[in-house]
């Protein structure tokens, strides 16, 4: 499946476009943006993730996995920003899983920061 990079996030986890399949996933990766002078994410973390992350979301069986930038270091730091309001994410990069659970998108599973790094881990988290 592909990464999808120009990814428009809705308003709640709600609205998420989910399959109905009770084994469809779809796995959000929030990460920092870019600095404007190096051009690489800002957080450190999100640079050390990000090969582990498209080597396993490239992969020919991968599911589907879409890129949430969390903006500039200025903009995270924001304490009432969308990203930590309204989806609970305090720290880049987190990946989270979603699945549908009785009929509505809930999120079943969360790897962050470090977490993203350990292998079998990060292959547990997307089987």
């Amino acid at each position: 499946m592909p990464i999808i990079r120009d990814f428009t996030l809705p308003s709640s986890a709600k609205l998420l476009d989910v399959p109905e399949a009770s084994s469809s996933k779809l796995f959000l990766a929030f990460i920092s943006g870019d600095d404007s002078v190096t051009k690489q994410p800002w957080c450190p973390d999100v640079r050390a993730a990000l090969p582990h992350i498209d080597a396993a979301f490239t992969a020919p069986d991968a599911p589907t996995l879409a890129m949430v930038s969390v903006g500039t270091l200025a903009e995270w730091r924001e304490p009432k920003n969308i990203f930590r309001t309204l989806w609970n994410i305090n720290n880049v990069p987190a990946l989270v899983r979603y699945q549908r659970v009785n009929g509505e998108v809930t999120e079943t599973g969360r790897l962050i920061e470090g977490e993203i790094l350990d292998k079998s881990k990060l292959q547990k988290f997307m089987s």
